[in-house]
């Protein structure tokens, strides 16, 4: 509904939802299907969220395609068939274009269009939010489906404006393609981006540079297409899949090992580890035992056939020692890959270490390091993405008494949630897979549709008790964050520096933002909350005020 007062339109619904990749669109089916006003404002101009931005070469889902993918719809399950065990970025879009058709949800989406500011109005209870071509909307319910790794991370590197060459960011691709046939190309970052573009690129250019900051474990994803049998049983059961991917502890149906990793022989214990490796995943490796993630001593079993793989691979020494971890296994993102370490095989393929000689500036030809000066006809920086916090802060959200998103969590370092959904004041805004929830660290797909179910219930819920405010409690979000942060400390994977830490980001601040608790653990702690009429939560009739 637009209604117009003194020459200002103003746009009123019931919901407005930020983002229009996987959270967005089903967000956006189930409160439009109870019957609520409801718009989706997306900067692209199509779905897809991170696949469709994610272009570069080589982007390939890490979680098996089976359970990628929606599973509130039996007939959508049945009409889609993987090509693949990890699907590529251009099928995964393909398949996001087709839900949003078959469900019509285009319609309510409006492309081409940021959200600037969104301010919570006490006056009114509603949200009144500012968009990038000048309209202004006013709503009820703010939901923030921006996800956890949209806020691409450029560098600040001296010099870039005067680069004569070409420069992407992997995050940020061109739609049509980038050509690296005879061009000089240099790769800066080997994260999870890094590693799936470098074999591709490699293979085009006439020579590839990598400059890497930090080696990686990586994981033969051992990719193969998916034989029509199996897709057929999976079909058959997937009910029953489905309720173990909603219980696990990462939302994809596999159970840790029983035994500690120093429980076993040497012996058994390498053997485990190879069937691993030819097995290849994501999990095949965390979860061969129950403590790699928890005792130093059992990591270090893992990490160091990891490595000896990596000198196995590269045939060179020096630059097999160069891609040598020397963390802890799996406390930075655990990655998979097709030929990466093989690649460094290739005469094309260098790889220099940034730590011993850092990068010192981007010159008009090239990278320039302490050692020396790298000739070069295109950048890529694979340099990820300012996570978890960093989507939300791109917008001005301000709560009660102006107070800003940033300013709460003071850039985050004090980042506070109850359940990863909601933070103190900041009354009816719900965060889909926000910072404290199980998020990266699950299987996105199942943790999307539980937020999703969770925050539509509740927003039922307050129309059937005729309640229009919702707020969380202080005290609440301190327990929660208290919860999240002792639950991280237990493990070894804040003694890392990753972008899990925000580590990556140099003006940010340190602090592990995800529940390790478990995906099936927080589904029973979220339904409990919602059981006991949204404990946690003060709920208010929208004529009633809030106490602060």
């Amino acid at each position: 509904m637009t209604s117009t007062q003194n020459g200002d339109k103003t746009t009123y619904l019931d919901a407005l939802i930020v983002g229009a990749g996987f959270s967005g669109l089903y967000m956006l089916h189930r409160i439009r299907e109870a019957g609520f006003a409801t718009r989706v404002f997306e900067a692209a101009d199509n779905v897809g969220g991170t696949w469709y931005w994610n272009r570069y070469p080589g982007a390939r889902c890490d979680v098996e395609s089976i359970y990628y993918n929606y599973t509130f719809s039996e007939e959508l399950l049945d009409e889609w068939t993987w090509s693949s065990k990890y699907a590529e970025q251009p099928e995964i879009l393909s398949y996001i274009n087709y839900v949003a058709d078959k469900f019509d949800l285009r319609k309510d989406i409006q492309f081409k269009t940021r959200v600037q500011t969104a301010v919570f109005d006490e006056k009114t209870n509603r949200w009144n939010v500012q968009l990038s071509n000048g309209e202004s909307v006013s709503a009820q319910y703010f939901i923030t489906a921006v996800g956890c790794l949209s806020a691409s991370n450029v560098p600040k590197f001296k010099g870039l404006e005067h680069f004569k060459g070409e420069w992407y960011h992997t995050g940020l691709w061109p739609h049509e393609g980038v050509d690296f046939k005879g061009k000089h190309v240099g790769v800066i970052g080997t994260g999870s981006s890094g590693i799936q573009a470098i074999p591709v690129i490699a293979q085009k250019a006439e020579q590839l540079t990598v400059f890497q900051r930090t080696p990686q474990y990586s994981i033969p994803a051992h990719n193969e297409a998916n034989d029509p049998e199996y897709l057929k049983e999976v079909r058959e059961n997937f009910s029953d899949i489905r309720r173990k991917m909603r219980q696990s502890l990462v939302g994809i149906p596999i159970s840790p090992g029983e035994k500690s990793a120093l429980e076993v022989t040497e012996e058994e214990r390498n053997k485990t580890f190879e069937e691993a490796w030819k097995k290849g995943g994501l999990l095949a490796f965390s979860y061969a035992y129950n403590d790699l993630t928890l005792s130093p001593e059992a990591n270090e079993t893992v990490a160091s056939f990891i490595r000896e793989k990596i000198r196995e691979i590269v045939k060179d020494p020096e630059t097999a020692e160069k891609l040598l971890p020397d963390y802890f296994y799996a406390t930075k993102r655990p990655i998979i890959d097709t030929n990466y370490f093989e690649t460094y095989n290739r005469k094309n393929v260098s790889l220099i270490d940034v730590k011993k000689a850092p990068i010192e500036e981007i010159t008009a030809d090239g990278v320039k390091t302490t050692d020396k000066e790298y000739e070069l006809d295109m950048i890529v920086f694979a340099t990820g993405f300012d996570a978890m916090t960093g989507p939300l802060f791109k917008m001005d959200i301000r709560g009660r008494g102006g107070v800003s998103l940033k300013e709460k969590w003071e850039n985050g370092a004090a980042t506070r949630t109850y359940l990863g959904i909601g933070t103190a004041g900041f009354p009816n805004m719900f965060m889909l897979t926000g910072p404290e929830s199980p998020s990266v660290l699950s299987n996105m797909m199942v943790s999307i549709e539980q937020h999703v179910e969770w925050v539509s219930d509740c927003i039922n819920y307050m129309r059937e008790q005729n309640k229009g405010i919702i707020e969380v409690d202080e005290p609440s979000e301190i327990v929660w964050s208290k919860q999240c942060r002792e639950i991280a400390d237990a493990t070894l994977f804040t003694k890392t520096d990753s972008w899990y830490m925000g580590a990556n980001i140099e003006e940010k601040a340190r602090g592990f933002q995800i529940y390790l608790g478990g995906v099936g653990p927080y589904r029973e702690i979220c339904d409990e909350v919602a059981k006991k009429g949204y404990e946690g939560f003060t709920l208010k009739t929208t004529e009633e005020k809030l106490g602060i």
